[in-house]
Parts: structure tokens; sequence; C-alpha cells
């Protein structure tokens, strides 16, 4: 693939959800918490935090547990028990983001989302109106492989019948530029330069010069 955004080519812009279309940190910090807390382990160390922002909540737990197959089992069974609808309201929409999906859909650009998470993603949709706004989403209970194998791009791909230069994947994190490079697609980093491959917006608006 020609690393190169050519603007005429690209057809479709794949956002990831956790630090790119919301501020999940506080979000995502209460919820592992909260079930680190009833595992009877420590609160979640900086590091922790960072992994489980950006892993499925399945990695995440085994993540909490230490590798203690009992209490993954017992984090699992926590998980299934929670209501992670409470834990939306703690998410922060990113500035601009309707504004930049109104303008990529005026430009005739096909959008679509590309998360780890898994149930909780259907209340964002929901509780933010965003079903609109997207031609796709794949969370991590579409396929069998999360990111960053490239399962969830290659799926977009087939679904929306798009060439691989014609697509964009934005993402914050590792994971994602990882995903990116397995898929062959281009990748724009969103507010972390220590990611970006030449391609950085710190504001959703600025996709609009690469698309």
């Amino acid at each position: 693939m020609n690393n190169r955004v050519e603007k005429d080519k690209i057809r479709c812009v794949v956002y990831d959800c956790d630090g790119v279309l919301f501020d999940s940190l506080e979000a995502n910090g209460r919820l592992y918490n909260d079930l680190s807390r009833q595992l009877g382990q420590p609160p979640l160390s900086e590091e922790q935090l960072k992994y489980v922002h950006c892993h499925t909540v399945y990695e995440s737990i085994r993540c909490l547990a230490g590798q203690d197959e009992d209490l993954e089992k017992k984090g699992l069974d926590l998980l299934k028990q929670t209501d992670l609808s409470q834990y939306i309201k703690y998410l922060k929409m990113e500035p601009h983001l309707l504004q930049t999906l109104d303008a990529l859909k005026e430009k005739g650009k096909l959008r679509a989302v590309n998360t780890n998470r898994t149930s909780s993603m259907k209340y964002i949709m929901e509780r933010f109106n965003l079903w609109s706004y997207f031609d796709m989403v794949v969370t991590a209970l579409d396929v069998k492989n999360p990111k960053p194998h490239p399962e969830s791009i290659e799926k977009i791909l087939d679904t929306l019948h798009l060439d691989r230069d014609h697509v964009v994947f934005v993402g914050d994190s590792e994971v994602d530029k990882k995903t990116a490079e397995s898929a062959g697609v281009h990748f724009i980093a969103y507010k972390n330069p220590e990611i970006s491959n030449g391609y950085l917006i710190r504001d959703h608006l600025e996709v609009l010069k690469w698309v």
C-alpha cells in the first residue's frame, strides 16, 4: 500500500471509539475500578488503565485477574451482572465530531466505527443518537479476532466493497496503528503524536483536509 493519503481516492473514514469519538478514560476507569474492587484487587494502576482503555473487556478482566483463572472467571461472571449503560453517562464526546461526520456525508464519504468494545457500544450509539451518522459499526462481538488483528477492518472492506487504498483509520493507540498496518489501510493518529506515521490530527475537522 502507498503510505501517502491521496485525498481524491479516500472513500471511507473508519474511527476507533474510545479516545477518538469520546474521551472515555473516566468511564472506563469507573467500570474497571468497580470490577477490580469486587474482585478484591487494588485500584487500577496507570498502566492498567491504559491497557483497559484499548483492549476488549475479556482481555481487560484477564489483566485485572493477574492470570488467575478462578479470579478471571469470577470477573466474567461479575461483568454479566453489570449494567454497562450506567457508565455511558461519563463519556464526553470529542469536539466537532458530529460536524465532521456531517461534512463527510456531504462529500459522499462512508463512515464506520471499529472498536474493541462489546455490548456497551449499542448503548453508546443509542444514548448519543449516532446510528444515522455511521454506515457500519464493528465491535469485538462481530469478529473472532479483535484489534489489532485485521479481521475487523477486513469485514468493513468486504461489506462496503472498498479497496484498502480507499480507507483511512483514525485511532489514538498503538493497537489502532497496528490494526491499520495489519490490514494495509491508511492510518491517521488522533491527538497522539507518538504513534503518528506522518498523519496527525488534534481536532476532528482536520480530517477533512485529508479526505
